[in-house]
């Protein structure tokens, strides 16, 4: 049986974006084609903390993925980062997803401990504190996309595909 995934990214929020990596990303992956899973696509969410969570948990509530990715930008990063938790200003809660066999083998991934203090880090916050409240058995992880470029998108798209792919067999 395929797995169902969902996949979110944030539109842009300062004046120099053109448009936002994460976005880009998922654009990127319209063109996969793989039978182990099927892709569902949440792109665009504001850059608001309230509206992003409410519509990403109105998604998860109607389409009852086995698998979240949320994704957003980090200019400043060089690689894909996956995040290992997200807090509130009291509270820490971790993804259930094995980072270090996620990325074992992939020299360009990297784990992260800091979700950015942003509206990335309330998403992945408020998506697994509701899967927390809800005892859902649905996998979920936050994916920092750096800029894309000619020279790193197929790298970034390849190892995206490899968490993908990853992510599918658990």
């Amino acid at each position: 049986m395929k797995k169902r995934f969902l996949l979110t990214s944030f539109t842009i929020w300062l004046p120099h974006h053109n448009s936002n990596a994460s976005d880009d990303l998922l654009i990127s992956c319209f063109k996969i084609d793989e039978p182990l899973y099927d892709l569902h696509f949440l792109r665009l969410l504001p850059v608001d903390i309230e509206l992003a969570s409410g519509q990403v948990i109105e998604k998860i509530n109607s389409l009852q993925p086995d698998v979240i990715i949320c994704c957003g930008m980090a200019e400043k990063r060089h690689q894909l980062t996956v995040e290992s938790n997200a807090s509130d200003k009291e509270t820490v809660l971790h993804t259930t997803v094995d980072l270090e066999n996620l990325v074992a083998d992939s020299q360009k991934i990297e784990i992260s401990h800091d979700c950015g203090k942003f509206v990335c880090e309330a998403l992945y916050y408020s998506v697994l504190d509701f899967l927390k409240q809800k005892s859902a058995k649905i996998y979920c992880l936050f994916v920092h996309v750096p800029i894309l470029t000619e020279e790193n998108h197929e790298v970034i798209f390849q190892d995206f595909r490899l968490i993908l792919n990853r992510l599918a067999l658990l």
